[in-house]
């Protein structure tokens, strides 16, 4: 049996003149189907202290934000060393390894990507994305930091509306949240 491929969504997230946003649209693909317009990718953690968004089958990325927050609690706090054992974890473990999906986290020191082969990822600008339209959307963030006054949160936003113009994948349906 042939399993529909599946295509993710987009996620953005920054730190930015001392404030953090991350965002990301609310489409849910299965391969050429738009199954949901209004999904929420996007996360408040550990006190609201820590930003979240997820891309990937939905299933799997509800599965490791679970156990990304359990190892915000048993670090307190500490996003590095929660995202390096998150990794680590999510590479060794039989069930995870299976999993199917990329995180984007924050806080007001790290922005950082982590993944299923053991990445934990800190981009030099502070800026990072995930998912189908990531790429458009990043490449949108850098410029608006650049070339606009814009805060985080509206940085995050014009930068989801470039993806979403650009990537068949990304609708305009978004869920921001800042610190």
């Amino acid at each position: 049996m042939n399993t529909p491929t599946l295509h993710a969504t987009t996620i953005i997230g920054l730190r930015h003149n001392g404030n953090i946003a991350i965002g990301g649209d609310g489409q849910v693909t299965v391969g050429t189907t738009m199954m949901k317009q209004h999904s929420n990718k996007i996360r408040k953690l550990h006190n609201n202290s820590v930003l979240v968004g997820f891309a990937g089958t939905a299933a799997d990325a509800f599965s490791l934000v679970d156990r990304f927050e359990e190892k915000l609690e048993q670090f307190q706090g500490q996003l590095v060393r929660a995202s390096v054992e998150l990794a680590k974890l999510w590479r060794t473990d039989k069930y995870l390894r299976q999993l199917e999906a990329l995180l984007a986290v924050l806080d007001k020191e790290h922005a950082l990507v982590i993944s299923g082969t053991g990445d934990v990822i800190e981009p030099d600008d502070g800026i990072v994305a995930v998912g189908s339209g990531g790429s458009y959307a990043l490449a949108a963030a850098r410029m608006l930091v650049k070339h606009t006054k814009l805060n985080a949160q509206e940085i995050v936003r014009e930068s989801l509306e470039t993806a979403a113009d650009i990537c068949i994948y990304t609708n305009k349906n978004f869920h921001i949240e800042e610190l």
